[in-house]
């Protein structure tokens, strides 16, 4: 017996026949279908103190599952005292179960446990069917542990989706349950 997350159960068994009876798609494989989603960090303080780089690793990889990498700069930036190659940031992309375990675990754990939480604002749709939103704190997630936390770090999430209509991309969302605010 083999585990499928409770996301992609839902996805197959009611969203996609739901969103194909909503926009009037004529083949199943034009419904929009969640294909990514990527979880980033900037960590800036990393230049001073290069212990950062490591700390964020781990808690990304906690939050993620998955193996986080850290991302390097660019180019040069003597303002910034930055210099090409140095680590100035973690990623992580998820796909597949652990893409849907993690969509889970931030709707239904993570962002109720935000602080004055009123839910996500939709102005992070991107005109491609993309949806960026920022978290302050990534404490919220509890495989944090608060105490062994050098540093509260900032999140970018970013979910991919295999539409280019963000009307298309929001319905998706919103019948995973996405906590959008109401107008």
């Amino acid at each position: 017996m083999s585990y499928t997350p409770r996301l992609r159960e839902k996805y197959a068994n009611e969203i996609a026949k739901k969103l194909q009876e909503q926009f009037g798609f004529k083949s199943n494989m034009r419904v929009p279908k969640l294909e990514k989603i990527v979880l980033s960090q900037g960590v800036g303080d990393a230049i001073a103190d290069k212990k950062l780089i490591e700390s964020a690793v781990n808690d990304m990889t906690l939050i993620a599952g998955q193996k986080a990498i850290a991302t390097n700069s660019k180019k040069d930036i003597s303002n910034f005292k930055l210099r090409k190659g140095m680590p100035v940031g973690v990623k992580v992309t998820l796909r597949g179960d652990k893409m849907y375990e993690f969509l889970d675990r931030l709707i239904n754990i993570a962002l109720p446990r935000t602080r004055d939480f009123r839910g996500v604002k939709a102005n992070g749709f991107d005109g491609t069917g993309n949806f960026n939103m920022g978290i302050k704190e990534h404490i919220i997630f509890p495989e944090i542990d608060i105490d062994k936390v050098n540093k509260i770090f900032g999140m970018d999430i970013t979910f991919v989706t295999s539409t280019s209509s963000d009307e298309e991309s929001k319905a998706l969302l919103n019948e995973f349950g996405f906590p959008f605010v109401k107008n």
